[in-house]
């Protein structure tokens, strides 16, 4: 059976949300006071309904609150947002998660009861900030104790060479999750490129030109990898 997930609030966020979920096949009905952007994504959800999410009668009434997830991403009314979610608390929904702008929201949020809390602005400016300071990095989860796994371009001093060679758990102190490859592949009697995961490398593993490489460590021995092999 599909898992069922509400999204409360339209906008790019919540569209793009919503959409990630209903291509990986989960049953979405996605909500809106704005009847345009209902429109918009109504052919690509189970159920796509224009009302205002503020209602708990229309909470009710929808089952809203009997969802497996719920994801508010109200973005302007921050105040629909908080209304929405305390009627939801006191429905016992399952699962919550609340879209916040700022420190400020996200401790309003955290004081209403609310424990999953995306500041997805706040997540890009690290993102950009990662990659200006290190071209190299691509995407990367941070973690507790400045540990993080980033996919990592292979830097110059690497290429053509094999793990073991590079010697990146002795030297650098870092561990390679899996390598993303590059393969010429024909589709529709066209020649395109392709991306595929590798699986677990071996240590006999050979990195090439344009693999991406998914590394865990922490962000001191990430960054002496990279300076060191650029």
């Amino acid at each position: 059976m599909a898992r069922r997930y509400a999204v409360i609030g339209l906008g790019q966020f919540g569209r793009a949300i919503a959409l990630v979920l209903a291509s990986k096949g989960g049953e979405v009905v996605a909500i809106d006071n704005n009847p345009s952007h209902v429109e918009l994504i109504k052919d690509d959800v189970a159920h796509a309904i224009a009302m205002d999410a503020t209602d708990r009668k229309a909470l009710v009434g929808q089952g809203i609150h009997e969802m497996d997830a719920i994801v508010l991403a109200i973005g302007k009314d921050f105040e629909a947002l908080l209304l929405a979610g305390a009627h939801l608390l006191e429905l016992n929904a399952n699962r919550i998660i609340a879209r916040a702008h700022g420190k400020h929201q996200r401790m309003i949020l955290e004081r209403l009861g609310i424990t999953e809390i995306l500041s997805p602005e706040d997540e890009i400016g690290k993102i950009v900030a990662e990659r200006l300071l290190n071209p190299n990095i691509l995407s990367f989860l941070e973690l507790p104790d400045s540990y993080e796994i980033v996919e990592i371009r292979a830097p110059k001093g690497i290429i053509n060479r094999s793990l073991e060679d590079v010697g990146l758990r002795d030297k650098y102190k870092l561990t390679v999750i899996t390598i993303k490859r590059e393969f010429v592949e024909e589709k529709n009697g066209e020649h395109v490129v392709e991306q595929h995961v590798l699986g677990v490398p071996s240590s006999k593993t050979t990195i090439t030109e344009n693999d991406t490489l998914m590394v865990f460590g922490q962000v001191k021995d990430i960054q002496r990898f990279t300076d060191i092999n650029e």
